[in-house]
């Protein structure tokens, strides 16, 4: 049982680091809309609730199609999901 605890405790710790290196660097005048990633999301049944930017990506945070809350960090350029996501 211990060792399942440590293991859980080493993934989560991790999945925290791995996140926290997330950044984009993409120059400002590269980036799309927010609106254009706002209504993505929302044709695939998403609610946005909030994006803001943080570490040069995207920052959403909202409903999923299911009602499951996200947060989830976008390339401001190519609006795909950012490796190492929480959500």
């Amino acid at each position: 049982m211990k060792r399942l605890l440590a293991t859980a405790a080493l993934i989560g710790f991790t999945g925290t680091a791995a996140l926290a290196e997330t950044t984009c660097s993409v120059p400002k005048a590269e980036w799309q809309p927010e609106q254009v990633l706002r209504d993505k999301l929302t044709a695939k049944q998403w609610t946005v609730k909030n994006i803001k930017t943080d570490e040069g990506c995207y920052e959403v945070y909202g409903t999923d199609d299911k009602g499951k809350r996200f947060e989830i960090y976008f390339n401001p350029k190519t609006l795909e999901p950012i490796e190492g996501n929480k959500g």
